[in-house]
């Protein structure tokens, strides 16, 4: 049972999520030939300003 959890800086739109979702299970199953239905996958969009890189928050890119 395969389970995926990506973290994103900022918010998705649903079609973003969709085509992540799509794309990740139809991966798994051609690669490692995981059924769809055992692949789990959570996308946690996480604020600008609670991320950092390189010593600055992801927001100050903004």
């Amino acid at each position: 049972m395969p389970y995926i959890n990506l973290k994103v800086g900022g918010k998705l739109t649903e079609q973003q999520k969709k085509e992540i979702i799509s794309q990740f299970t139809k991966t798994l199953e051609d690669v490692a030939g995981k059924p769809p239905s055992s692949t789990y996958i959570v996308i946690d969009e996480i604020s600008r300003d609670l991320w950092s890189v390189g010593g600055k928050l992801l927001s100050e890119n903004d």
